[in-house]
């Protein structure tokens, strides 16, 4: 099946520095318009590496490590 990439980029040193973002809702929105089981790759250096996503690399920064 075809995959879905998301185009990684570097915007600061934390977030305070990256411009506006999506909201976990506007993501869910966005990604409920494709197949359920195509593959999310992250697509980093115009491509040149990639890397993948699996619920152990999804944080929520208010929760105990």
């Amino acid at each position: 099946m075809t995959p879905i990439y998301i185009d990684t980029k570097r915007e600061g040193y934390g977030p305070d520095q990256c411009k506006r973002t999506m909201t976990v809702g506007e993501l869910i929105a966005f990604l409920s318009d494709f197949d359920e089981d195509r593959p999310v790759y992250l697509c980093n250096d115009n491509g040149y590496t990639y890397g993948s996503i699996t619920d152990r690399d999804i944080r929520d920064p208010d929760e105990e490590v």
